[in-house]
Parts: structure tokens; C-alpha cells; sequence
């Protein structure tokens, strides 16, 4: 964490520095993200959330530390040095169990918060903002303080136990709906400062109260609202104006900065924008399955054209077939019959990323890339469905086979992120 650390505290010294967090389980997103962080000699922030991963396997089937060992044997096969690993969990709370009663649901977030801990996991955001069974909603900012102490105590106590470097937390209850939200967007409020110092005051209190002290010094980061989010087919944009009192406010508080959610599909002079105004850590999740999703979707038709239907694997339909068979992950979300088929595939809340783990779903990819990589297509088709991995073949600087055509749809979207975390002091002078 030594490096996270250094990243805060050259932004607190001035510099318009920050970090990215990716917030995914596919091995493709993580090996781009890993690439990319081995090329710049920078760290690279891997993040799973409680729904992903957990004590129970999540929706991915893996716990906190089948995760790590997953993530762990990508990045020696990168040859990422291990210093530059860094992984958080995000959303740590009872999220998963909010329907189950109260009492309960802090009884499995204790044992989640153990087990991340345990695994390794040392940035950990605590998220007790959801109300369970039988809570007034929302609830107050008392009790989800307090309950954040809580799971950070178990964290303290599992750190004790297993040693290593100590962890560091993320805070904050104006926290967005994890992947986007499900109804259409208009406007959004950002959070007044006088909420941020709430909240702050808060945890502060329920952390010396709990005889945190020691931990307290350790939160980098609060999450808060900047005015970004994104629904199915919609971004609010960052709007800098709007959110100039609650970037000078954090200036106070001496090693925290803000962390961004839901910053997914914004523009690249808007996430510079962000990091310079101190939301230094910026989450990305769905956007990265999204341009994952796109290059597939791009081969798939490249697959059909040249090797024909009855040839092909299908990619398209039998994720789709996937995606019906099983509805619980999208169901909530897409509620418009006569929009479903696009919202399914096109959504930019991008709920099929649940799906890449179904092995028909599996099977499908696999066969197709073995087809492409076995009868590699024309270059005119490569230009016709991904321009940007054509002229990169042009150029010498890809090859043409799937697995590098993947990386650098996905790359291209990390990329903007790298750019907006390097240091902006001279477009600031400017």
C-alpha cells in the first residue's frame, strides 16, 4: 500500500496526481489492466466487490481469497512485480444480505470483512450506507458510522492476526448504486459540503469512540457524489462548476482525497477534470467490461462474415439465450419489453458482464477466437469492425490474433485513465 500512500499524498502536496481502481473479475479486462500498468511502471488497483466475491462465492463463485489467487496468477503471468498488485474490496458491508434482518446481514459482513482481510485484500472500503430488514430507510448517518466501525474493527483485529501492511479504508455514505443506476438519469445533486463534513464528523466520532484511533489516520478516501453517473443508455457528464465547493472543502482534511464511482463513460478531459479537482481515485467497472463486450461483438460479426452462420459459434446468441435462461441479474434493471433485446446487449449498465462466466457462454468465445485465430479474417474486415485494432496492425504495433485484438479494446478505455491519473501540473499551469 506503500505506493496507493505515495499517490495520495503527492495530490495533498499539489500535484494533480491520482489512481484508477478496476473493478472487475474478467481475466481480459485485468491482463489489459495489468499490461498497461507494467508498461507505465505505475501500480495497478484491482477492486471486487461484495456482490462479486464473498464468503459465499458471489456471483463469480470465487471468495475473498480464491479471488486473490485468480488475480494473483494473472499478474505473475504478465510478470507484473508483485509491489505493483494492489487490491481492495469495494462495498464491503452488508450489501449482499440487506434483505436478511438487521443483526444478521452485520453477522456475514464481519465475516466477509475477515476473510478479505485475511486474503490479503488492504484497501477496503466500508459501506454500511443500505438499510437491511427491519431498518428505517435511509438510515441515519449515526448508525452507519457506527456500524463502519464495526466491520473496521474486525478488520483491525484480522490485520493483527495475519500481519502484512496495514490496511487502508474508504468511508463515505452518498455512494451510487453499484453498476450504474436503474432508472433513466436527468440531473444530479452533488453532495454540499456540509454533507461531506457530516459524514466525516461522524465516522470520526464512531471510530474514536471504538477505540480506533490508530485506523482513523488510515482512511484515504471519502466517496461522495461529484455529479456523475450513467443509466442504460444516458451519462451525466462532470460538470467542474458544480462541484467547485465540494472539491475545495477536502482540501482541509490532510491525507484524503475523494473517491469517484460510477465514473464509467466519461469523457477523458472529464476524468482529467475530476483527478485535478481531488476525486484522485476513480472506479471504472462496467465501462471496461463494455469495450470488452464491444470487441467481442465485433469479432462475432467478423466470425460470421467470413466463415459464414452454420461455421460460427454464435457468440451473440447463445449469450443472449444465457441471458434469458437466467434473468435475476437484469430483470430489475430492463424493464421495457419493447426495448429489451438492445438494453440486453447495449445497456451501458452492461449487466451482461454476469454472464461471460456461463460455460455455454464460454464455450461460444472459445470456439470463435480458436475459428478467427485457425482462419484469420482479411484486414478489411478488421478495418470495417474495429478500425482502431486495423490501423495499430497497420502500424506494426498489435498483432493480429485475438487475444492482443481484445487487449487493446480493452486498453483503450484504461488508457484514458492512465492519462487523466498522470501528473497534470503543467496542463494546470497552463
Amino acid at each position: 500500500m506503500k505506493e496507493l500512500l505515495n499517490i495520495i499524498r503527492r495530490h495533498k502536496a499539489g500535484e494533480a496526481v491520482g489512481i484508477y481502481s478496476v473493478c472487475s473479475a474478467h481475466p481480459v479486462v485485468l491482463e489489459a489492466a495489468m499490461r498497461r500498468a507494467q508498461a507505465a511502471g505505475t501500480p495497478v488497483l484491482i477492486e471486487a466487490t461484495s456482490n462479486q466475491v464473498n464468503q459465499d462465492g458471489g456471483y463469480t463463485g470465487m471468495t475473498p481469497a480464491d479471488f486473490f489467487a485468480f488475480v494473483s496468477g494473472i499478474a505473475a503471468r504478465v510478470g507484473l512485480p508483485p509491489a505493483h498488485l494492489l487490491l481492495g474490496g469495494d462495498h464491503l458491508g452488508p450489501n449482499a444480505w440487506q434483505r436478511e434482518p438487521a443483526a444478521q446481514a452485520m453477522d456475514k459482513a464481519d465475516v466477509l470483512i475477515e476473510q478479505y482481510v485475511a486474503a490479503g485484500f488492504r484497501k477496503i472500503h466500508l459501506d454500511c450506507s443500505m438499510a437491511c430488514g427491519g431498518d428505517p430507510v435511509p438510515l441515519a448517518e449515526d448508525v452507519v458510522a457506527a456500524r463502519a466501525a464495526r466491520l473496521c474493527a474486525v478488520a483491525e483485529r484480522t490485520w493483527a492476526r495475519v500481519g502484512g501492511e496495514a490496511p487502508l479504508y474508504i468511508i463515505g455514505t452518498e455512494v451510487p448504486v453499484p453498476g450504474g443506476a436503474q432508472e433513466d438519469l436527468h440531473e444530479l445533486q452533488v453532495t454540499p459540503p456540509a454533507a461531506a463534513a457530516g459524514t466525516i464528523a461522524a465516522h470520526r466520532q464512531a471510530f474514536l469512540a471504538a477505540g480506533l484511533d490508530d485506523a482513523w489516520t488510515r482512511i484515504i478516501g471519502l466517496v461522495v457524489q461529484p455529479g456523475v453517473e450513467f443509466d442504460h443508455h444516458k451519462v451525466i457528464d462532470y460538470r467542474p462548476a458544480a462541484a467547485t465547493a465540494l472539491s475545495q472543502y477536502i482540501e482541509n482534511e490532510s491525507l484524503m482525497v475523494y473517491e469517484a464511482h460510477s465514473t464509467d463513460y466519461q469523457t477523458p478531459a472529464n476524468l482529467r477534470a475530476l483527478v485535478r479537482d481531488h476525486f484522485a481515485i476513480l472506479k471504472v467497472g462496467p465501462g471496461a467490461t463494455f469495450a470488452l463486450r464491444e470487441t467481442l461483438w465485433a469479432l462475432a460479426d467478423i466470425e460470421r462474415a467470413w466463415l459464414g452462420a452454420e461455421r460460427s459459434a454464435d457468440l451473440k446468441g447463445v449469450m443472449l439465450q444465457a441471458m434469458r435462461d437466467k434473468p435475476k441479474y437484469w430483470q430489475g434493471y430492463y424493464t421495457d419489453p419493447a426495448r429489451e433485446h438492445i438494453d440486453l446487449q447495449y445497456s451501458l449498465s452492461d449487466r451482461i458482464r454476469y454472464y461471460w462466466p456461463e460455460p455455454a457462454v464460454q464455450e461460444a468465445c472459445r470456439k470463435m477466437l480458436a475459428n478467427l485465430d485457425e482462419n484469420p479474417p482479411p484486414l478489411t474486415l478488421l478495418s470495417q469492425y474495429l478500425p482502431g485494432q486495423y490501423a495499430a496492425v497497420r502500424e506494426g504495433a498489435l498483432a493480429p490474433d485475438t487475444n492482443q485484438l481484445l487487449q487493446a479494446g480493452v486498453s483503450a478505455l484504461l488508457a484514458q485513465y492512465e492519462q487523466a491519473c498522470a501528473d497534470q501540473r503543467a496542463e494546470v499551469v497552463q
